[in-house]
């Protein structure tokens, strides 16, 4: 047989040039078009006037670092409640214990097809205090004094809102789980196995450490994705009890759309870009600093 041909380059380019463009005018443009934005002060009428760098000097906004702090938090309940329940449970799945793992599968994949929107609703009337299954439940176990107003607490409210957000993506996160997992070399686990590493020791000293590229994936999807949260917040406590559960895109889009400020609004948006790339790139860093210290394993 012939040896394969290689596309020439411009083909290539022609290939990606759908894409290139779609990407260019969805994600490209309203990036550049927001941070020239920010430096001016515009209300959404014709007039814009040139601030310079004033409304970056007004990101030291104490609501806005509240939002970010409030972020961080979403994405450390959202390592452990998706990325490592997920491993977890791809772990079950893979066991010979799970029986009807097709269906395990499909139904844990179920809640990641719902929109942020019905999650959130759904999880509303979980917290109810009067018919909520949350308050049901504890009054039913004659815990009725522990049943709460969930969603007017200040204290845990950033927790109680992540759980939602958990819930929807663990299935997502197990199935990319499952495939990283599926890809480690079954005599490597059966000779494990034959030396005694069995359930727990063989996940933490053989599965883990081979499956540590598809966890590196796995917990840079879920810090970009936290980072970003806005649709189940905004629907499920509008970043109440007063900004005790906001985050970053929400308190963007209120400065934007209800009080009218885009140009801030847009040095907001510039800042979560910034401050999320930062983040992803010192988890990077550190991960592959982890990697060379332990010469070539993350």
């Amino acid at each position: 047989m012939g040896k394969a041909l290689r596309p020439k380059g411009w083909l290539i380019l022609l290939y990606l040039l759908p894409g290139l463009l779609v990407y260019s005018f969805v994600v490209l443009l309203p990036i550049l078009a927001a941070f020239r934005d920010s430096f001016y002060s515009w209300t959404g009428g014709p007039k814009k006037t040139f601030i310079g760098m004033d409304n970056y000097k007004e990101l030291q906004d104490e609501v806005f670092w509240t939002a970010f702090v409030n972020n961080v938090l979403m994405t450390v309940y959202g390592l452990i409640g998706q990325v490592g329940l997920g491993f977890v449970f791809a772990l079950l799945l893979m066991s010979k214990l799970v029986k009807m793992k097709g269906l395990h599968r499909t139904m844990s994949y179920f809640p990641s097809t719902l929109a942020p929107v019905i999650i959130a609703f759904l999880w509303m009337m979980i917290y109810n205090y009067n018919y909520g299954l949350l308050n049901g439940g504890l009054r039913g176990a004659g815990l009725g004094e522990w049943a709460q107003s969930w969603l007017d607490l200040t204290g845990p409210i950033v927790l109680l809102v992540s759980i939602p957000l958990s819930w929807q993506n663990i299935g997502f996160f197990t199935l990319l789980m499952l495939a990283g997992l599926s890809s480690i070399n079954k005599e490597v686990l059966e000779v494990a196995e034959l030396d005694g590493a069995t359930g727990i020791r063989k996940a933490w000293y053989i599965m883990i450490p081979l499956a540590k590229p598809t966890l590196l994936v796995a917990s840079l999807l879920c810090i970009a994705n936290n980072m970003r949260g806005f649709e189940h917040i905004y629907a499920l406590t509008g970043g109440g009890p007063g900004n005790a559960s906001s985050v970053m895109a929400l308190y963007a889009y209120e400065t934007s759309f209800l009080r009218f400020r885009y140009g801030y609004g847009s040095a907001l948006a510039i800042a979560i870009i910034t401050l999320t790339m930062l983040i992803i790139l010192l988890c990077t860093l550190v991960m592959q600093k982890r990697q060379n210290e332990s010469g070539g394993a993350l």
